[in-house]
Order: C-alpha cells, then structure tokens, then sequence
C-alpha cells in the first residue's frame, strides 16, 4: 500500500507518520513524501492508459492515496492548478475500467472551503452554526462602516493563512482606518470580525472520521490561542454538544480530518472560529497523550479499502 504524503520532506508530521506505521507494524506500507509545488499534469493518457499527476518524478497516480499535509502560499493561478489537478486526480479513470484512482484527503473540495475564511463562516451560518459576526469588503470605507457595527474592538485576518500569521486586534477608529487603507492599496480583502471576549482559551476539537479528540489552548499573556504563538495545550473532555458541533462543522465543509477551532462567548453559546481542513495534531497528541498519528493512518487505510470495495 502506498500513500503519498503532500508536504515538505523534512515535515515532522511525516517522521510522525512514518513512526506511527514503523510501531504499528505496518512494513509494507510506503510513505512519500511529495511536493505540493512541483505537481504537473497531463491531459493525455499514460503508457498504461491512465493520465499523468506528477509530483517531481513520483506519479501520484499510482498511490493508494493522497494525504494533503500542507497548504503552500502561491499566485491565484498556482492554487487553482493545485486543486484542480487534485479533483481530476481523484476521478481519474483509464480505457480498461480497471483502473482505481487514489483517495484525496481532504478532498480538494474540502480544503478550498475550509482555507477561504469567508467561504467557510458563510457556509457554517447558512446551516445554522453559531460564527463571529464578520464583515469581508475591497475598500477602506466600507470597512469603516463595517466597523461601526463590528467594533470597536475587532480582529483583521487575512481571507487565507493559519497559524495566527498576519492576525491583528484593532480597538481604535484610527488605526482601523489605517489598517484597511494599507489592504485596499495592496489590493487585497479586508476581512474583519467582532473580538468575542475570552478567558485566554480556546478549544480545539480534531475530527478524524468518526472519532474526536480535543484539546484547551491557553495563552495567558495573548489574545491569540495559537500554539505556534506560545499559547499550552491542555487535554480537555469535550462535552457531547461541542463534539456534535465540531462534526457537523466538519460535515458543512466535507472535511473528513479537521481541526475546528470553538470559543465560549461570554453567554456560554459554543462559537466556531474556524475549520481547518489541513490541521496540525503536534500539541494536541502531547497535551493528550493519544497517538494522532497511528488514528490518521488508521482512518486513511480504512477509506482506502473502503474505496476498492466500492470501485
């Protein structure tokens, strides 16, 4: 069985990967790594009738499936190829019938709602799931009156990006207009949201299949929750109505591995933040104690078969 892995060679989420199949006795599993930038495609068939995905010299074609483990910054052109070579690459078929195309994971489907901010809040609202309130406009004077009805005290994000990276809290009409000024000049988004009052925690609930795992993030000396911002991850027990909402946000954005990301507002109504379709688990299996890694494998090899079964 061969999985190849989108992400960087030297990921620690691979070694982890690659550990957790060496301790679960898995010898006859192969893990790839390959590179999300060096992915081409052809739109003619191969020697062996089925198109051509390649990944550097590594046909991802011939892979069991596909594991998404990074999300690289690119032009608009650069992400569109990705995903669409991707879904192609998931309904690939040749001139024998016989041929099973690889699982994607996520599916490319997936990541594109989840890694569009403004999409997947949009989409967590339609279906009734308690979000921020948000406001996404191009120009600075609409986002001034945005804040008006936001403020005034909110949080500008950028519309893609994780992390915490380029998150900044704004509570003065002066700065916020600076703020948005300096987007509009860059022609980017403005992408604003109400500041839901917190006591330095969040809550991360990590969604593989059917299964949950969940984790406190606590950052006493930062609004921000992040781990990779020196926020302590804390095992917590999530209550069956935050696991209920964690899988149906999950569901909402077809991610089948997610991290959703949940605030209590100070009304005690659970908040979702944020879906991540490619989410990370380093803290969450320190803090837990719980092997994440072997939990993935065993997710994805149970959807492979799951897949040949049905092709």
């Amino acid at each position: 069985m061969k999985i190849a892995v989108l992400g960087h060679p030297n990921s620690w989420y691979l070694r982890d990967l690659q550990r957790a199949a060496k301790q679960k006795g898995l010898e006859e599993l192969e893990l790839t790594a390959v590179s999300f930038t060096q992915i081409s495609a052809s739109v003619e068939p191969t020697s062996n009738a089925s198109p051509a995905f390649l990944s550097d010299t590594h046909d991802l074609a011939t892979y069991d499936a596909v594991l998404v483990r990074t999300m690289p910054p690119g032009s608009l052109e650069q992400v569109i190829f990705r995903m669409n070579a991707l879904a192609m690459l998931q309904h690939a078929s040749d001139d024998t019938g016989q041929f099973i195309p690889p699982i994607v994971l996520n599916s490319p489907q997936a990541i594109e709602m989840a890694v569009d901010k403004y999409l997947s809040l949009a989409l967590l609202r339609q279906h009734n799931i308690s979000v921020p309130r948000t406001h996404v406009c191009q120009q600075a004077d609409v986002a001034m009156h945005a804040y008006e009805q936001l403020g005034p005290d909110v949080v500008v994000k950028p519309l893609f990006g994780g992390e915490g990276r380029g998150i900044t809290r704004v509570s003065d009409p002066a700065l916020a207009l600076r703020a948005f000024k300096m987007i509009e000049q860059l022609d980017g988004v403005i992408y604003q949201q109400e500041f839901i009052a917190h006591e330095g925690f969040d809550i991360r609930i990590l969604v593989i299949g059917d299964s949950t795992f969940g984790m406190r993030r606590v950052n006493p000396d930062d609004w921000r929750t992040n781990v990779s911002l020196g926020a302590r991850a804390e095992p917590f027990e999530a209550s069956s109505e935050l696991i209920q909402l964690a899988r149906q946000a999950a569901k909402v954005v077809q991610a089948q591995i997610a991290g959703v990301d949940i605030l209590i507002a100070p009304d005690g109504t659970p908040t979702v933040l944020e879906v991540n379709a490619v989410p990370g688990w380093k803290g969450l299996a320190e803090a837990t104690g719980t092997d994440i890694a072997q939990e993935v494998l065993a997710f994805t090899i149970e959807q492979i078969a799951s897949h040949r079964k049905k092709s």
